[in-house]
Order: structure tokens, then C-alpha cells, then sequence
């Protein structure tokens, strides 16, 4: 069966929760983690959440695998340990990368509305 991005998102948001930006935030200053998975060009004309991991989509598992040379400490030592909040631009990739992360051993979620939604919520931004 072929599968539209669309329907891929949809199958991934079965799989995974998802928090509020206010929720996600809150999580983060107790030691959650907030991973961003957009393009760095992203970072650059819409701003990133302070203190967040960024980690593009395209390569994520390379990060998250501790066995691999790339492997990122502060992701990997999220596994067993606390809870990764995953962000995009509005939740697409966000959804695809915690369903990734969880089938990884992870605990993740995707932050509902991806970067869009935490600016509206007023929270922090920087760039």
C-alpha cells in the first residue's frame, strides 16, 4: 500500500502524544528535552527555541543511534532518562521524528503546532 506524506503524518500521529508549547516548555525547565528537527536555514529566517538540540529530520537517526560515531551525547543520553519534545515548523516532520525516536527507545512526543504555535503562545524565541 502506497502512502501519501500526508497519511504518513496521520499514521505517525497515531503512534505518538503530543503537548502544548506551553506544556513542552515547562517540561524543558525541569530537563525534558526540546529537539528541533527543521533545516538549519529554517533556524536562520524563523528563529529557534533557546536551549533546544537541532537536529534536521534528514538525519536524525544518525543522531539518536548511540552506536553511531555521530551520535549526539545530549539526545542519546535522553533514552531511559527523560522525555524528548520534538518541534518543526507545524508539526509534519515533528510527528515522523517522535515516532522515529520511540520505535529508537525513546520516550517523545510532538509539540503540537510545531514553532508557529509557540510563537503564538509567547514563549521564547531567539534570532
Amino acid at each position: 500500500m502506497t502512502m501519501t506524506m500526508k497519511q504518513l503524518v496521520e499514521d505517525a500521529r497515531s503512534r505518538v502524544t503530543a503537548v502544548s508549547p506551553a506544556d513542552a516548555a515547562r517540561a524543558a525547565e525541569e530537563g525534558d528535552l526540546v529537539l528541533d528537527v527543521r533545516e538549519s536555514a529554517e533556524l536562520e529566517t524563523d528563529g529557534h527555541v533557546p536551549g533546544a538540540l537541532h537536529v534536521p529530520r534528514g538525519i536524525l537517526e544518525t543522531r539518536a543511534d548511540a552506536t553511531a560515531a555521530t551520535a549526539v551525547a545530549q539526545l542519546i543520553g535522553m533514552r531511559g532518562t527523560g522525555r524528548v519534545h520534538v518541534l518543526c515548523a507545524s508539526g509534519g516532520r515533528a510527528a515522523l521524528a517522535a515516532d522515529t525516536l520511540r520505535v529508537m527507545g525513546y520516550e517523545a512526543d510532538l509539540i503540537e503546532g510545531g514553532l508557529s504555535a509557540w510563537k503564538a503562545n509567547g514563549l521564547p524565541v531567539e534570532g
